[in-house]
């Protein structure tokens, strides 16, 4: 099965391309742009693959809230298109989303059904992306996932090995709590469905999953992870100290709970992700060695 997959130096992509190897064909700027209207459409009908994954977005959260007009571009119109040319010749596509769709008031995990309420220009983005996505094509489906982190590219995980090699003390927000997400299990758990579906099972076609890692952090329980995997490899490290959102105000406002209920894609798919502290282990060894 040959899975396009959208954003060639992602996180998504380049976990994709480790796990799925020469199944998976990636695709970026130049040869496919989300900013340029027809971009998309021209090179996903040039590649014809069987699967087509939307990976790429706008995911500068901050920069999104004085750049939402390209926000709009990247994460919305885009994804439309993209669906739409998998339509054109005739396959499913699986479009990434997020947790940030959700306004966080809420004290369980979200399930596919809670309402929706973006606090932010990228969640609003990325909602209207889900939106585009389900009327462009029947044959999707949609993953929100959250807090996604890797041995690629730049994430949270990969900024706190290198500080915690620079600095004594680091001030983590301890007050916003979500599900890490290797994009390694989550390459994993696409490849489920990609070849689930090769076999003609049409599991999960049409719906919206919730995708993320097991288990609930902040980011300063993160951060304090990533400090202690250093120091078991014998690499510097940095004490982390707690502090509040309102100790480290930023442009864009963030939800306070955004835990995600992946039950439903275990239950469909019975695939299970695997829980984040033994994943970062995974992804801290290699970003040191």
């Amino acid at each position: 099965m040959r899975i396009l997959v959208t954003g060639r130096h992602g996180q998504l992509a380049q976990s994709l391309a480790e796990r799925g190897g020469d199944d998976i064909i990636l695709l970026g700027r130049p040869d496919l742009d989300l900013a340029i209207p027809g971009s998309p459409r021209s090179a996903i009908l040039a590649a014809r693959p069987d699967l087509v994954v939307n990976a790429a977005a706008f995911t500068a959260v901050d920069l999104a809230e004085t750049e939402e007009a390209q926000a709009q571009r990247i994460n919305a119109a885009a994804a439309g298109e993209v669906a739409m040319a998998a339509r054109e010749i005739g396959v499913p596509v699986i479009h990434i989303s997020t947790d940030y769709v959700f306004d966080g008031q809420a004290s369980a995990p979200y399930a596919e059904t809670a309402a929706t309420n973006p606090i932010n220009a990228y969640g609003r983005t990325k909602l209207a992306g889900e939106e585009a996505v389900r009327a462009a094509n029947p044959d999707h489906l949609i993953l929100r996932t959250s807090w996604l982190v890797s041995p690629f590219g730049k994430n949270f995980v990969r900024t706190m090995v290198d500080l915690g090699q620079q600095r004594d003390t680091l001030s983590v927000v301890a007050d916003q709590h979500d599900n890490p997400t290797s994009a390694l299990d989550l390459a994993d758990a696409i490849l489920v469905v990609a070849r689930r579906w090769a076999t003609g099972d049409r599991t999960g076609l049409g719906r919206t999953y919730h995708l993320a890692g097991t288990g609930i952090a902040s980011w300063f329980d993160l951060a304090l992870a990533v400090q202690d995997e250093l120091a078991r490899h014998g690499a510097s490290s940095a004490r982390v100290i707690p502090i509040t959102t309102a100790d480290w105000p930023t442009p864009a406002a963030r939800p306070a709970y955004s835990v995600l209920d992946s039950s439903a894609f275990a239950r469909d798919f019975g695939h299970i992700m695997p829980d984040w502290r033994t994943s970062l282990g995974t992804i801290v060894a290699r970003l040191v060695a």
